[in-house]
């Protein structure tokens, strides 16, 4: 067995659309719970955060518990990373595939040296973006991409994978080449998109979202509302929402009450 950022990667692409609503998210947690020692000696719950679950799971599931350890909780997750020396305590770095990405959302400015309490997998770099795997992101494992140097990251931590495969092409990227007829139809297309070291399935999702096409959403602003807060709620980032409103929104830091703002 193999154990690369890709396998990792691969791992936690299947387990995409695993969610508490139709219940596949217990698999990750029973696989987590299968294997021994269990950290600190708990035994998670199905009602518990499991995001941390998930990193560890798909670690078990690869065969690099060595490399990345096994933990429930992030700020402790934080503390093996430092004892393994793969931790980096700086937030704006250029991660690779691979990296695991921890969030500290009570702090939005870097160095973000606070307590951590989400974690994900970065599955590919995008120009100054990435995207991350996450569990228990909105009640499943998804997708979240996010600007380098986001005031939300607590820091990283890069194993030292067996070889590290660099993706050379983005998803959006191959999804476009597909829909152009690139990578031909069937098994052609699958081998040769495993040949770029991506997931087939994953490239298919997106081009079927690319050719459906994205509704555009508003939100009007309510007292109390942050742009942090609101792209958490609509899965997306606070970049993608000032992208989509550089015209109204001047200061990320200052929305008015009763503003129609664009959210996707």
């Amino acid at each position: 067995m193999s154990r690369t950022a890709n396998d990792l990667i691969s791992v936690l692409r299947s387990w995409i659309g695993f969610s508490e609503a139709n219940g596949k998210y217990r698999s990750i947690i029973n696989l987590y719970n299968s294997h021994q020692p269990l950290a600190r000696g708990y035994k998670v719950r199905y009602s518990d955060e499991w995001c941390d679950t998930t990193v560890s799971a798909a670690a078990i599931k690869t065969g690099m518990t060595d490399l990345i350890g096994t933990e429930c909780g992030c700020e402790e997750h934080v503390k093996i990373f430092k004892k393994k020396g793969i931790w980096i305590e700086d937030g704006t770095v250029r991660p690779e595939p691979g990296y695991i990405v921890l969030y500290n959302w009570k702090q939005f400015s870097q160095p973000n040296d606070g307590y951590s309490n989400h974690i994900g997998v970065v599955e590919s770099v995008q120009g100054n973006t990435f995207t991350v795997i996450e569990g228990n992101k909105g009640n499943a494992v998804s997708r979240r991409t996010i600007p380098i140097g986001w005031g939300y990251i607590r820091g990283f931590a890069a194993p030292r994978y067996e070889t590290e495969t660099k993706q050379t092409i983005t998803i959006d990227e191959a999804a476009r080449n597909v829909l152009l007829g690139k990578y031909g139809n069937g098994e052609k297309r699958r081998q040769a998109l495993k040949a770029l070291g991506l997931d087939a399935d994953t490239v298919q999702r997106r081009v079927n979202e690319l050719v459906k096409g994205v509704k555009a959403e508003y939100v009007t602003v309510k007292s109390g509302d942050t742009l942090s807060e609101l792209a958490e709620r609509y899965d997306t980032s606070v970049a993608a929402i000032l992208k989509l409103n550089s015209v109204l929104i001047k200061n990320p830091n200052c929305i008015q009450v009763g503003w129609k703002i664009r959210v996707k």
